[in-house]
C-alpha cells in the first residue's frame, strides 16, 4: 500500500530478521483462556491481543518488556507477569 522501495524493504527485513517469535502451542492457548476469563471476573475484560501477549510470557516464564506498562499492569498485579519499562 505504501510502495516501498527496496531500501525501506530491506530495513524492514533487517529489523523482522532480529526478532525473535514465541512459537504458538496448545499451553498458550490454555494460559490465554484462563487469563481472558480471569479478567471477565475481575470485571475489567483484557484486549485478544494484549491477553495474547501476556500469555506467551507467563507460560514460558519471561518477563514483558514494554513501553506500555499500563496495559500490562493488571497481568502483573493478578497473574506475576514480570514487567520491565523500556
Amino acid at each position: 500500500m505504501r510502495h516501498w522501495g527496496p531500501r525501506s524493504l530491506a530495513t524492514m527485513r533487517t529489523f523482522l530478521a532480529g526478532l525473535v517469535v514465541l512459537p504458538y502451542d496448545q499451553q498458550v492457548a490454555v494460559r490465554w483462556g484462563e487469563l481472558q476469563g480471569y479478567a471477565q471476573l475481575r470485571g475489567r475484560p483484557r484486549p485478544v491481543n494484549d491477553t495474547w501477549i501476556a500469555a506467551c510470557g507467563l507460560t514460558r516464564e519471561l518477563p514483558l518488556a514494554t513501553l506500555n506498562l499500563k496495559d500490562f499492569a493488571d497481568f502483573a498485579e493478578h497473574e506475576g507477569l514480570e514487567l520491565i519499562r523500556l
